[in-house]
């Protein structure tokens, strides 16, 4: 086991980065969420999905 571990440490390390990098993307996607920030980085005005993601408030 530990034979396999040692021949493999590279492939190991790079994918313990992978999956630190994809989580935090995810954690910094779902922190923008909450903050009502977009994924696409532009005004929601003309997107066919704005009344799904931006439900207006019933005043």
């Amino acid at each position: 086991m530990f034979q396999w571990i040692a021949d493999n440490i590279g492939t190991i390390a790079i994918c313990a980065i992978l999956v630190a990098v994809v989580a935090l993307i995810i954690f910094s996607m779902i922190k923008d969420r909450k903050k009502g920030k977009s994924s696409c980085s532009c005004g929601c005005e003309h997107c066919a999905m704005s009344g799904s993601c931006h439900p207006k408030k019933k005043k």
